[in-house]
């Protein structure tokens, strides 16, 4: 027996069940950013979930890493993704934006005017990035000048207002896997010495005012969550934080001030291992966040039931296996066996590994 399909109160929100699919980039939007009807099927497929959080979403031009990635901050955006949420919601679904600024993880092909990506500090990151000319090496980004920080934090305001007026029922702030605020997190990317680096408190500032902004728009916490990597080191590598415990026991207690809907940690290398570093405790950090735990990484049916069964999560994300399995709760619940998606699907493309996948009676939606 298994509470994992019962419905459930997290935040402002209802849920029909613990299940939650996983942000999910798919670079398939080639309209200056805006979703469509592709996209509407493919999440209202999906929305059996107990909570859909979106791809992650371009709070602005500069915060693009990825081409064919989706934006939430112009009109035409915001009228797509009402197309998305509007589908979701007649089948009785839930959705979160999650709200992405890559930071230095970009190339100047994806930047307005061409400029170098920005960053905490002007340290290179590793490996290419995706842009519409293909594979390309990230280069040197730049680092943010004190007075552009606010600019920063008005990005992700402005973006959190267009993804209310789009219909969300909330929203994400992406604070996790090696981009912008956790960039700023990390002693290892961010060697500033002002007020926005050095000690710990400092590195957790923007994160902190980032998320002030955020659930003013929204009135209060309740409908915002936050997603956090303390050990991933997945994108080009990066180091983790030379201390993630200190870290994160000082973040963590901070964001209770703003009573957010959940914690969603990353459990982990994004995507990769389930390994944790030696001295590192995620329920340890778990235990210092006042609202619900959401966990990531790996999980399948197994695993999911038995951290619920020992308490150790509140909501369960999966992410590949929603690829080719939209109506991956049901499949859960009787125990049949997933479909695998192959890699070549992932990413780009049309609706061919996207939305023409069947449910359990055999149908496409």
């Amino acid at each position: 027996m298994t509470d994992l399909f019962n419905p459930v109160q997290i935040g402002a929100w209802q849920l029909n069940n613990r299940i939650v699919m996983a942000p999910l980039t798919r670079c398939r939007i080639q309209n200056d950013g805006i979703p469509g009807a592709l996209q509407a099927k493919y999440y209202a497929q999906r929305a059996s979930a107990g909570l859909i959080i979106s791809e992650a979403t371009n709070i602005s031009p500069q915060g693009r890493g990825y081409a064919f990635t989706p934006g939430i901050f112009t009109a035409e955006q915001v009228a797509g993704w009402k197309q998305v949420t509007d589908a979701v919601h007649e089948k009785g679904g839930k959705i979160v934006c999650q709200l992405w600024h890559v930071g230095r993880y970009s190339h100047p092909n994806l930047q307005p005017n061409g400029e170098l990506p920005v960053a905490p500090s002007a340290i290179a990151p590793e490996g290419d990035t995706f842009t519409e000319q293909g594979m390309l090496p990230v280069p040197t980004p730049r680092a943010l000048e004190a007075d552009e920080i606010p600019g920063i934090i008005e990005q992700y305001r402005h973006a959190a207002l267009c993804a209310k007026q789009a219909g969300f029922d909330g929203v994400e702030i992406h604070a996790a896997n090696c981009y912008l605020l956790d960039q700023f997190i990390r002693d290892s990317t961010n060697h500033r010495s002002d007020a926005y680096g050095g000690s710990i408190e400092n590195r957790a500032r923007l994160v902190l005012e980032v998320t002030e902004a955020v659930v003013a728009v929204w009135g209060d916490g309740s409908r915002v969550g936050i997603r956090l990597s303390p050990v991933t080191p997945n994108t080009g590598n990066t180091p983790l934080d030379s201390d993630v415990m200190a870290t994160f026991s000082y973040l963590i207690p901070q964001l209770n001030q703003f009573k957010l809907a959940y914690l969603h940690f990353v459990e982990g290398a994004t995507g990769m291992s389930r390994e944790i570093p030696e001295g590192v405790d995620l329920q340890q950090l778990r235990g210092l966040f006042d609202g619900a735990y959401m966990a990531n990484n790996g999980y399948t049916a197994k695993l999911a039931r038995e951290v619920r069964e020992h308490n150790q999560a509140d909501l369960i994300c999966f992410g590949r296996p929603f690829m080719a399995n939209p109506d991956l709760v049901e499949r859960l619940k009787v125990g049949t066996e997933l479909i695998e998606a192959p890699r070549e699907s992932y990413y780009g493309g049309d609706e061919r590994g996207y939305t023409d996948w069947p449910n359990l009676a055999g149908v496409v939606e």
